[in-house]
Order: C-alpha cells, then sequence, then structure tokens
C-alpha cells in the first residue's frame, strides 16, 4: 500500500507499511540492516574485550608474586579482543564500499565529520594492534600501546558520536515523512 508523500520528500525516501507502522529508509542511505548490525557488535565486542583487559592487566593487582596474570579472565579477554578484530576489520571493508566511499563521492554532508575521524583513526587502531602482537622491544611495546589506546579511543568515540547523530538524523526524517503525509492525507480528504 503506497501513501501519498510530498513530492520533494518522495524522491528521497522510500516508505514501506508493515502492520500499520512506518519504517523509514533514506534512499542511498545508511547501510543493510544485517551491515550495521554486524559493525555495531563487532565494535561493541572488540571494545568491551579491550577495555576488560586494560583494566586486568594494568588497573588490577595480584597478590601472588609468582602470578603470571592479574584475574583469570585476563587470557581470555585478550584472546577475545585479538580474535574479534579482525572481524570489526571485515565488516568495515564490507561497509567501506556500500556505505563510506558512497557517502564520500556523493557529497552527503550529514553526518560526515564523525564518519571521516572515525575512518581515519582506524588504520592506527589496526597497525598499533598488530604491532603489540608482534613487537619484543619494552620502548616500541609503550609506542605501541599509547597509539593502540588513543586511535581506540578516537574510533569509540567518533563511532559512538556517528551512531546517536544518524539515529537523531533518522528520527527527524520519520517525522518529517510522516508530518508530510499527514498534510497529504487531509489535502486528499
Amino acid at each position: 500500500m503506497r501513501l501519498p508523500m510530498v513530492p520533494r520528500l518522495a524522491s528521497r525516501v522510500a516508505e514501506t507499511v508493515t502492520d500499520g507502522n512506518f519504517r523509514i529508509r533514506v534512499e542511498g542511505s545508511p547501510m543493510k540492516r544485517w551491515e550495521a548490525w554486524s559493525s555495531h557488535v563487532a565494535t561493541i565486542v572488540v571494545t568491551a574485550s579491550g577495555l576488560a583487559y586494560l583494566w586486568m592487566k594494568y588497573a588490577m593487582e595480584n597478590d601472588d608474586p609468582f602470578a603470571v596474570v592479574n584475574h583469570p579472565w585476563q587470557s581470555a579477554m585478550l584472546g577475545l579482543h585479538v580474535l574479534a578484530a579482525p572481524f570489526l576489520v571485515f565488516v568495515i571493508g564490507l561497509v567501506a564500499n556500500n556505505h563510506i566511499l558512497k557517502k564520500l563521492r556523493g557529497g552527503v554532508s550529514t553526518n560526515r565529520r564523525s564518519g571521516i575521524v572515525s575512518i581515519v583513526s582506524l588504520p592506527m587502531m589496526i597497525v598499533s594492534g598488530y604491532m603489540l602482537q608482534v613487537v619484543t622491544t619494552a620502548w616500541l611495546i609503550q609506542v605501541a600501546l599509547i597509539a593502540h589506546l588513543a586511535s581506540s579511543s578516537v574510533f569509540v568515540l567518533t563511532y559512538g558520536t556517528h551512531l546517536v547523530v544518524s539515529w537523531r538524523l533518522s528520527a527527524r526524517k520519520a517525522a518529517e515523512v510522516r508530518q508530510s503525509q499527514s498534510l497529504a492525507a487531509r489535502e486528499l480528504a
């Protein structure tokens, strides 16, 4: 069932009606649902495991002088972080063509700043993360750790900002569509 729409919005918005509820999708748009959820889940898992590992390794102290780890789950958190991070890189690679490059080439200016900063911080986060796994010199480990913490912080904060701004823009666009549809319905009546 198609509902009447204001012509200027009709070219930018596609609507579907399911059980009387509107689901608004902006054309050219955000991402496919599975891409978005994969990206969100991977980011959450990598961030949570990284923060847990950071806390266990650097903020906790073990009373046993012979202990190798500060917490029994420290190795599991590192393992989860190291195994989930390539999945995040893979998902962002998938999203790069469908979302990132289309937005950059298309000249879309909404929510662009947080997306660009998030993507620019990604290479440093990835390289420093791999460096932490392979470097054995103490000062290089410190440099890689600082670079990884800084770039990861920037990535997580800007990724979160990008999501919040996207959700707000979607809510605003949905409200505009509902308002234009109610105006069009009144004009037809």
